[in-house]
């Protein structure tokens, strides 16, 4: 596993002398070669360990994979391998779309940050199940999230019915679904986390749930992913909603739309949302809040800014039961898993 890890460390020089985008597409393409001439398979036997349950689900560990680096799922296996809990793949939307214009995704050093207007791209639900269907991620004990959103052209007042149809499309092949209603990059989709759009929304996809639930015989936890650009008294109001319709649990958070932290750095002022570090805090501000609104029981998954193994310890210290990864991984490779897993063991048993 330190091959890999020194490996990675070599390689980021000059993956990030390439576009942002590229250098990403690049790294997926090279991990999931490795693993299928089986030079990567052997790390199954060293994944960090930590056991864990969320929402009902038994984790191997409480480190997962945040939704958006593989927006098609077609790494599940190759991502998997490098250590995760539990992997979350997507967004995917309805209809293939090809995002918004490159480029489209710009890196932060500075920061350790990125700033993306990616606007869901991704091939649609039909490649996206063929994709989830091909891995052997759960067959082998792995736990998987699948997170929908919308099409870019689906005018915000029926963004209900492309929910429905990911609904429905993801449910069997899930062990749990992300509904992602936080991206800054869907022209008005942060409007569904007002109280009474998600209140519709959520309400239908209740009514879906039970039809379900009775065809597949199985219940699948249901999570909401917001942003972190909310007030005190919207992350509260959203919090009564998600306690109302039986939600399982939320993500906290998506990107944001502040630039307080990187003023005056290049590419600060590309529009689009800013992941990194600089969402920490506020990240631990809204799990914080949720926390103390929904009580103990409520799952609630931590992401934004991970870097290293203290903001994973600080993000369960706030209230979150488990957290995700995805900018860090950019900056520090995969033994940013490792780190974290090691860290949070060594809260437990400070604890």
């Amino acid at each position: 596993m330190s091959f890999l890890f020194n490996s990675y460390a070599l390689a980021r020089p000059a993956l990030f002398s390439l576009d942002a985008e590229q250098a990403h597409e690049l790294t997926l393409n090279a991990l999931q070669k490795a693993y299928d001439c089986n030079l990567t398979r052997r790390l199954v036997e060293n994944r960090p360990a930590l056991p864990s349950t969320l929402m009902g689900l038994k984790l191997r560990n409480p480190v997962g994979l945040a939704a958006g680096l593989d927006k098609n799922g077609a790494h599940i296996d190759a991502l998997g391998n490098l250590g995760f809990g539990f992997i979350e793949v997507g967004t995917v939307t309805p209809k293939p779309q090809s995002g918004n214009p490159k480029p489209r995704l710009f890196r932060l050093p500075e920061a350790h940050a990125l700033i993306n207007r990616l606007g869901f791209n991704n091939d649609g639900l039909d490649i996206f199940l063929k994709n989830v269907q091909k891995s052997h991620w759960r067959s082998e004990g792995g736990i998987l999230g699948l997170n929908i959103g919308k099409n870019a052209t689906t005018p915000i007042e029926n963004a209900v019915d492309d929910y429905l149809i990911g609904y429905h499309g993801v449910y069997p092949h899930a062990d749990y679904v992300t509904v992602n209603i936080s991206s800054p990059n869907t022209q008005n989709l942060r409007a569904l986390q007002e109280a009474s759009e998600l209140t519709d929304l959520l309400s239908q996809l209740q009514t879906a749930r039970k039809e379900l639930e009775d065809k597949h015989q199985k219940r699948v936890p249901l999570v909401v992913k917001i942003a972190p650009d909310l007030s005190a008294e919207q992350v509260d109001a959203i919090a009564a909603v998600l306690q109302r319709y039986g939600v399982d649990g939320v993500i906290a958070t998506n990107t944001t739309l502040s630039r307080d932290d990187v003023t005056g750095m290049p590419h600060a002022n590309e529009t689009g949302g800013l992941s990194g570090p600089p969402v920490h805090e506020l990240s631990l501000a809204v799990i914080a809040r949720l926390r103390r609104q929904l009580g103990k029981e409520f799952a609630i998954i931590g992401v934004g800014g991970i870097l290293g193994s203290q903001q994973a310890r600080e993000k369960i210290g706030a209230g979150a039961n488990a957290v995700q990864l995805y900018t860090g991984l950019i900056y520090n490779g995969p033994a940013l898993i490792t780190e974290c897993v090691q860290a949070l063991r060594d809260q437990n048993l400070e604890g």
